[in-house]
């Protein structure tokens, strides 16, 4: 690794404009950016001619489920890692419903240094809440790579749950940083549950896990988030009646994220995909889907995330409603949004936002989310004409299948580069899949984040 590079002749997605030009990482800085080009190659430089392609800031992804330590069978942090990369994304967040759960100092530590064994891009990691872990939780405050606290609201996969108001005030008003919530209401959900229990049709899921669950849990954390002046990010929006609320509510303590699967499918896809799609909260309705766009466009949403939550379909072919929740994409994510982008939906620079800064604003993350001198050297060049059908084949997930087999996608990252090192990289004719570029010692680094 020696962190030296020269992208010549891309279009780059600059913060206030896209041109093209030249870019150059010394020492794992972006040093020099030549909105003109002409930049000359130095000796032992690598050099890269990016004519045709767009250069972005590396993409963030702030919710991954990774699942190191306890389920190698459905990822771990290597896998996981290379899927991110293969995706153009840099950096991730990784969440704490492992086994076992990222609950105290000890667990974080052993993800963090597993991490650094096995990541080749960089991390950080939520720690759970419990009702009883305050004293964990402030335990790592301030600590290099733990990006916030992670409370589980409702019940969803794994075993953590805070949903108490006794326990969810102590944990708003003794802890710093950020909390972000899963926001579905446990008691809702159980009664709600029971009443559905029968149901073997996949539409039952968002009939039962319904707007008025996450609404209520929604509208609870944001106003111990003011109760308490906490910061607060709600995760995984999938509701309009929420982005509608939240719209008129959330204030400057309060972020939000939505998946790029809620911006994607419907009601009719889900009938289609069957338990490939189910997650929680669930995919919900068009009218849901267009709201959520709606209001990531006027800013009250702050980011776009995957929730990359594998499962085998081994364990997903048990059928509805014993299947597990959740579907991988974080290799599919930037392609997924980069296409929306070339279809009209919105603009290249839009997705840059959300993908990159967006994240980078919410969590604080230092040094990244743009193409601007004296940041990180984390970059990703996407071909935004090379249109692509991708099969579960192409994936580098260890589960080995995307909810989007089949779909035709644009915008795959030819390049994805850490600190100024090419991680991973496709050809235009070659496989989809790509090659994982495998570098001595870890390129990762252990996230910093700004106190918040």
């Amino acid at each position: 690794m020696n962190n030296q590079l020269l992208v010549q002749n891309a279009m780059m997605v600059l913060p206030d404009k896209v041109i093209q030009g030249d870019l150059r990482v010394y020492n794992g800085l972006i040093k020099t950016i030549a909105p003109l080009g002409g930049l000359e190659p130095k000796i032992g430089e690598n050099v890269i001619d990016a004519t045709g392609l767009h250069l972005l800031p590396g993409a963030i992804d702030p919710h991954v489920h990774f699942r190191d330590p306890g389920n190698p069978e459905k990822e771990d942090l290597e896998s996981g890692s290379r899927a991110a990369a293969a995706g153009g994304i840099t950096s991730f967040l990784d969440m704490p419903n492992t086994s076992p759960n990222a609950i105290n100092r000890k667990t974080i530590e052993e993800k963090i240094a597993t991490a650094a064994k096995k990541s080749v891009n960089h991390h950080g990691f939520f720690i759970g809440a419990t009702n009883n872990n305050v004293s964990d939780l402030q335990s790592v405050e301030g600590m290099d790579g733990v990006c916030g606290i992670k409370i589980f609201m409702g019940s969803s996969t794994g075993d953590l749950l805070v949903h108490e108001q006794k326990y969810l005030e102590n944990i708003f008003a003794n802890t710093g940083g950020i909390i972000a919530t899963h926001a579905e209401d446990e008691e809702r959900l159980q009664s709600r549950i029971s009443q559905y229990k029968n149901r073997k049709d996949i539409a039952a899921h968002a009939e039962c896990r319904d707007i008025e669950c996450a609404l209520i849990a929604t509208k609870r954390a944001s106003a111990l988030a003011k109760d308490y002046s906490h910061r607060l990010h709600i995760v995984h929006l999938t509701s309009g009646e929420e982005a509608d609320w939240l719209a008129s509510n959330k204030g400057d303590l309060i972020t939000t994220e939505v998946c790029t699967q809620h911006l994607t499918f419907d009601q009719d896809d889900v009938e289609k995909l069957g338990v490939r799609a189910l997650m929680n909260p669930p995919i919900r309705y068009t009218e849901d889907r267009e709201k959520l766009w709606n209001r990531l466009k006027d800013g009250t949403i702050d980011c776009i995330v995957t929730d990359h939550a594998p499962h085998t379909l081994e364990s997903k072919s048990v059928g509805f409603p014993n299947a597990p929740a959740g579907m991988p994409g974080v290799e599919t994510s930037l392609p997924l949004m980069l296409t929306h982008a070339v279809e009209g939906r919105c603009s290249v620079s839009e997705v840059v936002k959300w993908m990159c800064a967006g994240p980078a604003k919410v969590y604080g993350i230092k040094n990244k989310g743009h193409l601007k001198e004296g940041y990180d050297g984390d970059l990703t060049l996407v071909d935004l004409e090379n249109r692509r059908i991708i099969q579960d084949s192409d994936t580098w997930t260890k589960v080995g299948w995307t909810p989007y087999e089949g779909m035709e996608l644009t915008g795959w990252p030819m390049y994805t580069i850490v600190d100024g090192n090419v991680v991973h990289r496709r050809e235009p004719e070659g496989p989809l899949r790509g090659k994982s570029i495998s570098l001595p010692g870890s390129t990762g680094r252990v996230l910093k984040f700004n106190k918040i």
